[in-house]
């Protein structure tokens, strides 16, 4: 997300220059072309050819084996933290922050002044230490803005802006993950200029802030990041889900999205959880009873994976993709039936 939607009204201490955390998008895309490259990771729609009996824990090695799964994202012609973080004995509760989603746990060195702390919009001097490999965060004194910009886009970058709107001027802080056996993060938040709650944007301005996420995700998806792609659409949703019901129809695109991106993470019951929410507005969504009858294969729930599979095809028998996966529930069981009759005959052989 490059433009800025909501301008600051000014800065304070701009005198060390801001470095760039661009990364370079891929062109030309075709609107319609099908994701094909795979990476590691995804926030954030995990299969491969053949029926496995383990396939929910299993990433496809690139997405060539998944272009069946993607088939296109929405429109085109977030939770996976879950563990709490646990504070040693030495720390004091006065001194420590939790993140709400339990991502991470924010020691506090030094407490910053005031109460205000950075909101979209805000633009943030920061200096940070202790960056992990790998992680494409410069350290040293830079400049970063709240909800803009591609340095949000990866793991760390989504932690240190969540780190940042905890923060009062001044303060410095280490970041605890849990998992994380590196040495802390340590951050210090030495000015930053005001922004906005999201509850103060105008209608029109939170739909444009979800459609440029929205873009950005799309961009990160056939660049090969699903997990870049489902912090940009959930950051989509977010702003949208504060708009009165129904709300746009985007969010069914940007739910459907989540879907595909959380299936190539290893995600099903996520996905599954936002096809759910796809098929409340729209019943016969292909893509999300498609993505849905993936999911459930993932879960091991069989007939429900059918059932879905089957839908898709009433409604357009050529479906190759579809067909192939119900081709693969069928075979997974059978294998299943075999296996439990074998256990039947040996126990009361």
């Amino acid at each position: 997300m490059e433009t800025s939607i909501v301008s600051p009204p000014g800065e304070k201490d701009t005198s060390q220059p801001q470095q760039q955390w661009e990364k370079k998008p891929q062109d030309n895309l075709d609107s319609t072309a099908q994701c094909r490259q795979q990476p590691r990771d995804l926030p954030t729609e995990t299969f491969e050819r053949g029926v496995s009996p383990d396939r929910a824990n299993r990433n496809p090695e690139n997405l060539h084996e998944a272009e069946h799964l993607v088939a296109g994202l929405e429109g085109d012609s977030d939770k996976s933290h879950e563990s709490t973080c646990e504070i040693p004995e030495s720390l004091q509760a006065s001194d420590v922050w939790y993140c709400p989603d339990g991502s991470f746990v924010k020691k506090i060195i030094i407490r910053g002044h005031g109460l205000d702390k950075p909101k979209l919009g805000s633009r943030c001097r920061v200096l940070g230490f202790g960056f992990p490999f790998g992680s494409e965060l410069p350290e040293g004194w830079t400049e970063l803005t709240v909800g803009e910009g591609p340095w949000r886009d990866e793991t760390w970058g989504e932690l240190i802006e969540k780190c940042l709107e905890s923060m009062c001027q001044g303060e410095e802080a280490e970041l605890q993950l849990p998992g994380y056996s590196g040495p802390p993060v340590r951050l210090t938040l030495g000015s930053f200029t005001q922004g906005r709650d999201s509850w103060e944007l105008e209608t029109s301005e939170k739909e444009a802030l979800a459609r440029e996420e929205r873009a950005r995700g799309t961009e990160l998806f056939r660049a090969g990041n699903p997990a870049g792609a489902a912090r940009c659409y959930g950051r989509a949703l977010r702003l949208l889900l504060t708009l009165p019901p129904p709300g746009p129809p985007e969010r069914t695109v940007l739910h459907a999205n989540l879907a595909a991106c959380q299936l190539l993470l290893g995600q099903p019951q996520l996905a599954a959880q936002n096809c759910d929410r796809v098929l409340e507005r729209e019943p016969g969504h292909l893509k999300a009873l498609y993505r849905r009858g993936v999911a459930q294969a993932a879960l091991g729930n069989l007939e429900k994976a059918t059932a879905d599979l089957k839908r898709v095809l009433a409604v357009d028998p050529k479906n190759r993709a579809a067909q192939e996966e119900l081709g693969k529930v069928v075979i997974e069981g059978k294998r299943q039936d075999a296996g439990m009759a074998q256990g039947l005959r040996k126990m009361f052989g």
